[in-house]
């Protein structure tokens, strides 16, 4: 009897713990019955140039005169003639607006002849592009239609680590799949990604998600699914939405524009370490340190330095570099802004006006290395002034080239080829002002040393060995 007592009590708790852990996980049955609707299949066809006359370094109208003339056809290359084909693609999107507004990925639409959108009750319509942005990889369409459903937005702000989320679209061209998971992160940084503070998931998301809405447990889009890290091509755990609040700001000025504004101040920026914070008198590694100041530029016009530290942009706080660009990004050109710094171990602050961004383009020269060498001892460093000709392909007006890195030189991650410009917040003027700024180091103390590298500035902290 009791033996048969305890089997029904265990049993009647199992039964009891599986109905409290059923009742505990998410159902996303409503969300998807009630805004699913609103999400839609984007297709886009496309004229590309088949070009399969091509060889490394030869375009095609060189290949056919050496094929026209019986020259020997260089290695890879067929000699046949540009062939025009179409090329399709797909993607996701969804409905903002019951008027035929749809916003999906940038990258989705690009370079597009034709866009074709089809939603869930099979309606199918031709699209165009009210504007595009690469930079947040953000596009609105429009369709000519009205009383479409639309989604809900949400509020990126009350979004957390570790709530759940699900995202709706067609990957590999699986129309209308459901995928959900978790926010994994806030705020993450990518490379090359300054304007977008991405929210991380581990939701599945494949080629043909992107575009689409990540949606929040209340049926909300808080986010545009838009790139994942993978080493196949496929889904890996790693998945990166663009936050809505990010994405409306830019459909917005589409919207009313065709193109978005931003602001710039014209400085290059890094994060700050704790050996740079502590070699700059800095209390704690937060701020935006300024590599370089680009001359004439806002921040130049307005008294700010390479060194500075930028700790606050019109009372914002900056906890790392990364949130810098979007930043000043989101300031309208023209407009004034108060920015705080660090310099010489205190805080000081300055009235910058914004400029506005463009796109521009980096280059670097070739470079020619003479002159005589200096051998900076202790610190496995060798350096040899640059003459009259490179500091004008640099365009500076000092510099010391790396000629080798060794010892502690090598460990702060100083390379051949760099060429050292400043210390600190200062400019270098003189191999013997580095000398000197060397010897004085005490063992254990560092010195932030302001380098180009292919032609882009950084700071790099030179540590004093220990005795």
């Amino acid at each position: 009897m009791l033996n048969r007592f305890l089997l029904t009590t265990i049993l009647l708790g199992s039964t009891v713990a599986a109905s409290a852990t059923s009742a505990a996980l998410p159902d996303f049955t409503t969300v998807v019955e009630k805004e699913g609707k609103a999400v839609v299949n984007i297709s886009t066809t496309a004229s590309v140039r088949d070009d399969d006359a091509a060889a490394p370094g030869m375009d095609a109208d060189t290949l056919e005169l050496l094929r026209r003339f019986g020259f020997p056809m260089p290695p890879g290359a067929r000699g046949g003639q540009p062939r025009q084909h179409q090329a399709q693609s797909l993607g996701s999107g969804f409905i903002i607006d019951s008027n035929g507004y749809i916003l999906t990925n940038a990258h989705v639409v690009a370079k597009a002849d034709e866009i074709t959108v089809k939603m869930v009750d099979k309606r199918t319509f031709k699209a165009k592009v009210v504007g595009s942005d690469a930079r947040t990889d953000v596009a609105l369409l429009k369709v000519d239609a009205s009383n479409l459903p639309k989604v809900a937005l949400g509020d990126v702000n009350k979004l957390k680590q570790g709530e759940w989320v699900l995202a709706i679209g067609q990957p590999f061209g699986l129309d209308n799949t459901v995928t959900a998971g978790i926010v994994s992160a806030k705020g993450r940084s990518l490379p090359d990604e300054n304007f977008v503070p991405f929210i991380q998931t581990d939701v599945a998301i494949n080629p043909g998600n992107s575009g689409g809405p990540l949606f929040n447990m209340n049926g909300e889009v808080v986010g545009i699914n838009s790139q994942i890290y993978s080493r196949s091509g496929g889904y890996m755990g790693l998945s990166f939405s663009i936050p809505i609040d990010v994405a409306m700001k830019v459909a917005d000025e589409l919207k009313s524009s065709g193109k978005v504004t931003r602001g710039r101040i014209g400085v290059s920026i890094q994060d700050v370490s704790e050996d740079l914070a502590k070699s700059f008198g800095l209390n704690k590694a937060s701020g935006a340190l300024l590599s370089s100041v680009e001359k004439d530029g806002p921040a130049d016009k307005a008294g700010l330095k390479a060194g500075d530290i930028l700790l606050k942009f019109n009372g914002q706080s900056i906890a790392n570099s990364g949130e810098l660009p979007r930043v000043v990004s989101a300031a309208k050109p023209g407009s004034k802004a108060t920015v705080q710094v660090w310099r010489d171990k205190a805080a000081r602050e300055f009235q910058v006006t914004v400029g506005q961004l463009e796109e521009s383009d980096k280059n670097t020269e070739g470079r020619e290395y003479k002159g005589s060498s200096d051998d900076a001892g202790k610190f496995g460093l060798v350096v040899q002034e640059l003459n009259a000709r490179q500091l004008k392909q640099l365009g500076i007006p000092f510099g010391l080239l790396v000629r080798d890195a060794d010892a502690a030189a090598a460990k702060a991650g100083l390379q051949a080829g760099d060429v050292i410009v400043g210390l600190g917040g200062l400019d270098l003027s003189s191999m013997a002002q580095l000398r000197k700024a060397l010897n004085d180091l005490k063992a254990g103390e560092s010195l932030p040393l302001r380098v180009l590298r292919n032609g882009n500035p950084a700071f790099i902290v030179l540590k004093a060995p220990s005795k």
